[in-house]
């Protein structure tokens, strides 16, 4: 395989299904059931997690694990659903628009999000993720 670049040539094409599968049965339920464990295998060591809306850049396993942190200690109750998945195996990518409801802690305000994320795969972990939110930046920088 050549250098791996977003959408670049060389990609291994997977199974449509493996692309909506690890979205939303192993990425956004680890997210919601706050499995930190199970949100950070779908990620490569070198992955990079960028908030677009707001420009803020997660580089590295480590610092999106501080990012879950905080928003798992930010929030008591998260929730993604209503999904439209456009999977593109050639390039090894995936674009995913949601809804989000999301809960900040010791509150029982909910809070309503559509957003869209493009996720880019190198062999058949992300590498690259661009998050667009409808609202405030909910992936904050974590202590490490």
């Amino acid at each position: 395989m050549s250098e791996w670049s977003e959408g670049g040539p060389g990609q291994a094409p997977l199974p449509y299904p493996y692309y909506v599968d690890i979205v939303t049965k192993r990425y956004f339920d680890g997210v919601d059931i706050k499995n930190m464990e199970q949100v950070l295998a779908c990620f490569t060591d070198d992955a990079v997690l960028h908030e677009v809306t707001s420009d803020t850049v997660h580089t590295g396993k480590d610092a999106i694990r501080s990012m879950f942190r905080k928003l798992f200690a930010d929030f008591s109750q998260i929730w993604h659903g209503n999904f439209v998945h456009t999977a593109d195996p050639q390039t090894n990518a995936i674009c995913s628009q949601f809804t989000v409801l999301i809960t900040p802690e010791g509150t029982d305000e909910e809070l309503r999000y559509e957003n869209c994320n493009r996720f880019y795969l190198k062999d058949d972990l992300f590498h690259r993720v661009y998050v667009y939110m409808s609202g405030e930046n909910l992936l904050k920088e974590g202590d490490a």
